[in-house]
């Protein structure tokens, strides 16, 4: 009863109750800690997250070793990139980490191809998160390729602040650089110039937008 209470906070708008009856019913709640990594690179994927609290970020293994941040999920929202992995049956090409507590219901996959004929809201709903994840991966496709690494930084700020409601960004130098595939004097550097523009303040332990 409580998990068919949670779908119906967060997705009750979306889809018909007999849907979110069905999903209650098949569905596998998890819940997740900060840091926990939820899908890793190589691994088979056998269900399809739907995101009823928290953030998560979605990254990508570059050729160099090295990862990018690619995009991140909020609360009602769902993987793309996950979805077309388990119709394909393919090993993940990324890695999901918990940007902060939450909890998520694992929807097999056998259930997601059933609803895309039962329930226009599920199709519906599954096209519409291919956009969204899509015109995000165009948006990190520009900042790479177009958007020196100052803006790209900025842009970053800007979206952790967004994700976790905060002003303040509880992350080193280093974790920085690593999500944006940059080095440690990078982002020093381009953090102190922010800081000298008046756009954030340096503290000892985080980061502070103003």
């Amino acid at each position: 009863m409580e998990l068919k209470k949670m779908l119906s906070e967060v997705y009750g708008g979306i889809f018909e109750k007999e849907l979110i009856d069905e999903i209650s019913e098949a569905g596998q709640l998890i819940e997740f800690e900060e840091n926990d990594v939820l899908i890793d690179f190589g691994r088979y994927i056998k269900g399809i997250p739907l995101l009823l609290k928290g953030a998560i970020k979605i990254m990508r293994e570059d050729f160099d070793e090295g990862e990018l941040l690619l995009y991140f999920l909020e609360k009602g929202d769902t993987c793309a990139m996950t979805m077309a992995c388990c119709v394909d049956d393919k090993r993940s090409e990324i890695r999901a980490i918990a940007e902060n507590k939450g909890s998520a219901i694992l929807i097999p996959i056998g259930k997601m191809e059933d609803w895309m004929g039962k329930y226009k809201s599920w199709r519906a709903f599954v096209l519409q998160s291919y956009n969204s994840r899509f015109n995000e991966l165009l948006s990190t496709i520009d900042n790479i390729a177009f958007k020196h690494m100052d803006e790209r930084l900025e842009n970053y700020l800007n979206e952790k602040s967004k994700i976790n409601k905060s002003k303040i960004i509880n992350q080193t130098h280093q974790e920085i650089a690593y999500e944006l595939n940059s080095s440690r004097v990078v982002i020093s550097r381009l953090l102190k110039v922010m800081e000298n523009e008046g756009k954030i303040r340096l503290n000892r332990n985080n980061i502070e937008l103003l």
